[in-house]
This record gives C-alpha cells, sequence and structure tokens, in this order.
C-alpha cells in the first residue's frame, strides 16, 4: 500500500518514537508461546503492512451480541464493578443497592454468585444470526469475555468460563456455528485486559451500616470455598485482586496517575485466553475495548504478538490475510496496522483506511429500565448514523441488547426489523460501495457534537433537515449515491455539490433514479441538482437516489 507523504511521515516518527521509550523503559520480560508462522512479525513496521480486507469493507453493518453474565441483573452495564461501590462522592450507587435486596451483600454473595445465577436459559445462537443477516447484518460478533473476566466458551486456561459455571454452554462455540451456518463473518469482542483494575473496588467494605468493615469477597481464595458451592475454584481467577489497588483504580496503567500494574503472570494468562479463543473458534474478527492494544501502557508486546499470530495464521487459512482487528484510539500510524475503532462515535471527515463505529441501541449490558422507558436509538437514527458512517468509509457495529435468557426484547426486534426493511430498499447505497471525493452536504456536516471516545457523536442531537446528504460510490466508480436524510415535505431534493459549475462532476449527468424505485426528473444549474420524488412516494426517513453520467459525456 502506497502511503500518502504525510502518512510516511507520521509512520517514521511514530516508529523513532516508540524505539526511544522502548530505549528508557525495558520491556517486561513475557514468556509467550510461538506463534504461527508467516510474514508478519510482533512489531509495528512489520504491521504497518497490513491491508483491511475486502469484506469488511464491502460488508458495512454488523450486529454485535454485547451479552455475558452482567446481562443477568438486567441493571446495565458495568454492574459487576459498580455492585462493589456502595457510595461514589457520598452518593449510594444504584447497582449496590439493586445487589443488595436481589442477591445478597458483595461481602459474601459478589459476582461470583450473580455467575452462578446466569443460566441463558433462552440462548437459541441459529434463530437470532438468522433474524440478523434476514435484517441487513453482514457480520456478527459476540461477546467473548467482558472486564468481568468470565470467558464465555471452554476455556483452557480460565475456569471461570460458560462450560464450568453458570449456563453450563458453550456460548461463543454456540455463536460461532451460527455465523458459519448462516455464512457470515464471525467476530469476538475480547474485554479482560482491564479486570486487574477494573476489579479493584471488589476490594472494599461498606464504611458505614451493619457490614461496615467487612471485606467484600474480592480477596477470597481457593482455601476459603471449603463447603462453598464454589469449592475447588478460585475465586483469584475470576477477581485477580492479589495486589494492592492503585489510588485510581482505573486502567490506563500509568502508575504516575495512580493506577496500578498488572503483573507477568496475569498479562501472560490473558495472552493464552485470547489465542486459544482465537485458535479454537476461528473469528474473522476481533474487537479489543482498549487503548491501541490490550495492556498498552505496561507492554505492548501482548497486543503486537497477538495481532502477528491472528494475521499469520489468516493467511495460513485462506492463502491471504482476511483478519481484522479493532481497537480505539489509534494514531495515524497505528491505523497502518489495525483497524480504528470510535465507541459511540463517528469520524469527522471521510478516513484513508476502513475504520468501525461501534455504539448500541441502548446500555452496553442489558438495562431493564431502557426498555421499560422506551429509550432506544430509533430506526431512523441508526439508518442516519449508518449512511454517514460508511460515507466516511467506515462499517457500523450495532450492539442490540439481550435480556438474561439470551433474547432481544420487542422494541429491539422492531427496530431491527425496521432497519432490514430501509436496507432492503436501499442498500445498493450502503453495501459495497466506497467514498465519493466528500461524504456529504447540510449543515451537519461542521458538527461540533463531540463522540465518547474521538470524533463526533454518534447520533446527531440538532435537528437534521432534508438538505442533509450523504455520499457514497460504486466500487467501480460509475455511480454515485446520495443519500437524502429527511424526507423533503415539498417532494423536491436539490444537490448542491452537484451543481453546473462543479468540479465534482464535471460531465453530464445521464439519469437519476430512486433507489428501490424508477427514474426521476430531474434539472441541473448552477445552484445543483434538482430532483423532484414521485408523487406516491410512501419513505418514512432516509432515501437513496443513484445518479450515472451520460454516456460519452
Amino acid at each position: 500500500m502506497k502511503l500518502h507523504p504525510i502518512q510516511a511521515s507520521a509512520l517514521l516518527f511514530g516508529l523513532s518514537l516508540m524505539a526511544a521509550v522502548a530505549q528508557t523503559n525495558p520491556p517486561i520480560q513475557l514468556k509467550l508461546p510461538p506463534i504461527a508462522d508467516g510474514p508478519f512479525k510482533a512489531d509495528w513496521s512489520s504491521l504497518t503492512n497490513y491491508q483491511t480486507p475486502e469484506w469488511f469493507r464491502d460488508a458495512k453493518f454488523g450486529i454485535w451480541a454485547h451479552w455475558g453474565a452482567q446481562c443477568e441483573p438486567e441493571h446495565g452495564d458495568w454492574y459487576a464493578r459498580r455492585m462493589y461501590e456502595n457510595s461514589v462522592r457520598g452518593k449510594p450507587q444504584p447497582a449496590y443497592t439493586h445487589h443488595l435486596e436481589n442477591y445478597g451483600h458483595p461481602s459474601t454473595n459478589g459476582f461470583k454468585d450473580v455467575i452462578r445465577r446466569w443460566n441463558a436459559a433462552s440462548f437459541n445462537p441459529d434463530q437470532l444470526v438468522a433474524f440478523y443477516k434476514e435484517n441487513g447484518a453482514k457480520y456478527f460478533m459476540a461477546l467473548a469475555n467482558h472486564h468481568d473476566n468470565f470467558d464465555n466458551w471452554n476455556s483452557k486456561y480460565q475456569p471461570w468460563n460458560s462450560v464450568n459455571v453458570g449456563p453450563q454452554k458453550n456460548l461463543i462455540g454456540g455463536w460461532a456455528a451460527a455465523a458459519k451456518k448462516n455464512n457470515l463473518p464471525f467476530g469476538v469482542s475480547v474485554h479482560a485486559s482491564r479486570a486487574w483494575s477494573w476489579y479493584e473496588p471488589a476490594q472494599g467494605a461498606d464504611k458505614a451500616g451493619p457490614l461496615a468493615g467487612v471485606p467484600y469477597d474480592g480477596k477470597l481464595t481457593k482455601a476459603d470455598g471449603k463447603g462453598q458451592w464454589w469449592d475447588g475454584l478460585d475465586p483469584q481467577d475470576l477477581y485477580a485482586q492479589n495486589h494492592k489497588p492503585g489510588a485510581k483504580m482505573d486502567w490506563d496503567w500509568d502508575p504516575a496517575k495512580g493506577s496500578s500494574t498488572p503483573d507477568a503472570a496475569y498479562m501472560e494468562k490473558f495472552f493464552l485466553r485470547t489465542k486459544q479463543l482465537w485458535d479454537d473458534y476461528k473469528p474473522d474478527l476481533i474487537y479489543f475495548d482498549d487503548s491501541v492494544l490490550p495492556l498498552h501502557g505496561v507492554t505492548d508486546e501482548i497486543g503486537l504478538t497477538l495481532a502477528a499470530h491472528f494475521y499469520n495464521s489468516s493467511i495460513q487459512r485462506h492463502g491471504r490475510n482476511e483478519a481484522v482487528m479493532n481497537t480505539k484510539k489509534l494514531n495515524e500510524m497505528q491505523r497502518q496496522a489495525l483497524v480504528y475503532d470510535i465507541e459511540r462515535g463517528k469520524a469527522g471527515g471521510i478516513l484513508p483506511q476502513p475504520w468501525q463505529t461501534d455504539t448500541c441501541l441502548g446500555s452496553w449490558h442489558y438495562d431493564q429500565d431502557i426498555f421499560n422507558r422506551h429509550g432506544y436509538k430509533s430506526a431512523p437514527e441508526v439508518i442516519k448514523l449508518l449512511a454517514d458512517i460508511v460515507s466516511k468509509n467506515g462499517n457500523l457495529m450495532l450492539s442490540v441488547p439481550l435480556q438474561r435468557g439470551g433474547q432481544p426484547d420487542a422494541d429491539a426486534i422492531k427496530i431491527v426489523s425496521e432497519i432490514g426493511a430501509w436496507l432492503k430498499v436501499n442498500g445498493e447505497a450502503i453495501y459495497a460501495t466506497r467514498p465519493w471525493k466528500m461524504f456529504g452536504e447540510g449543515p451537519s456536516v461542521k458538527s461540533d457534537e463531540k463522540g465518547h471516545s474521538g470524533g463526533q457523536s454518534d447520533v446527531q442531537k440538532k435537528p437534521l433537515r432534508a438538505v442533509e446528504i450523504r455520499f457514497t460510490q460504486s466500487k467501480d466508480g460509475n455511480t454515485l449515491f446520495a443519500i437524502v436524510l429527511e424526507i423533503p415535505k415539498d417532494g423536491k431534493v436539490t444537490i448542491t455539490s452537484l451543481a453546473a459549475n462543479s468540479p465534482n462532476w464535471p460531465g453530464k449527468i445521464g439519469s437519476v433514479e430512486l433507489v428501490g424505485g424508477g427514474k426521476l426528473e430531474f434539472t441541473r444549474d448552477e445552484t445543483g441538482v434538482h430532483v423532484a420524488l414521485p408523487g406516491e412516494f410512501a419513505g418514512k426517513t432516509a432515501f437513496a437516489l443513484k445518479i450515472r453520467p451520460l454516456k460519452d459525456s
């Protein structure tokens, strides 16, 4: 892949900077097993030869089952940490109160006991993946583990897994088989590198009340389990709290900011778990919920070695590298080696490499309260977000919340079905497209609404108007698609970027069609291309126009 001079300079600067850092901060000595042979080595200079596979560039829309043991309480995200936070800045925490009322006190009944209760009773991966495919998903991803450190597969290295405890089912195995049956690329998301510090509140205790000072269960050991339901299991395999907590109890791995630093045994175990996940279930994509790489800030050896293994083993399997590795907060150089992900956000413009937004209809882990107040993103919101992302060279990975049993609720089913209905009509303007000369026109192209982890907000808070248009084009460049984000009340659309004097389209326009419909009447002058929608047009949200040049123009 030929780099732009600015990208090449950024790459050289990044490599020299990392070399300087490595000299002043010697890497932690890790004992990692051999990885797959191939052209990729565990260093940035080698991994920047990566090229994103065509399947990912064409797919555009994926659905994610962000479903695990923290869905058992149906009380929202980060439950396994927040249930140990009885107060933050003097305020009672809802998860702690919920836990007392439903599971008991965290000194005895901690998150390990939530896992025991989770049975995933309605798990039906074949049915659900087929439903997602029918409604437009071109790839599917499942949560392999979260910060709660519980593996949703038959893990050789983590005894706290879904085969041994809780559901007693190989959840990732089921998801992988369903994706294969439905001929969808399969992805897994891995979040467990953070468990070391994320679980540190489990070392605490109530500061007031009848159990003030009684430690929570985060420091329990295997010996404490004699006669208990978890006899034979070591809670430290789950909680990883045999260390002094950091002052900040966070995961940026910067001791200067108060965070604790994981030891070599913890990092090696994470590597072995993740490598087994890849080798046994052969996903096409792996998403790490990490900044740059898992354990970045302590060592990049874990992440770089995993990336080299993933890419090389994919080449061995397919004859070419079909693997995708998504991570967050990447600089320009790092985006040459990995696929950049923006959590709950989107890029501000067209990015040179393919990228991804991951977002959710509601909470990452199921929250009954959001369903009760019908608080999900609507189908029109998701559709407009998808159009914006694709126009900027990105993909959308949409998390659809699943209840504790493993099924979406009625609101989620309706929303996914509405997205699917739109894609059945307008998918030609989304799938297998590429960015055009510009991503769009309208006031929102200069949005100042900041996203969660970079870029812009994933949902436009300011009202959109019918002048908002997003552009994509066919891979051969012969067809332009203009996705109009709102229905014009007067039935007329003006595309200013295609004005008669515009360098964007110097030739003549031969036809304008409604995607999923027929040819439309249009005129062109110095103010734009003016298109009249058919009188019987019954669109409810965004719609796409197909624009082709006049032959021999």
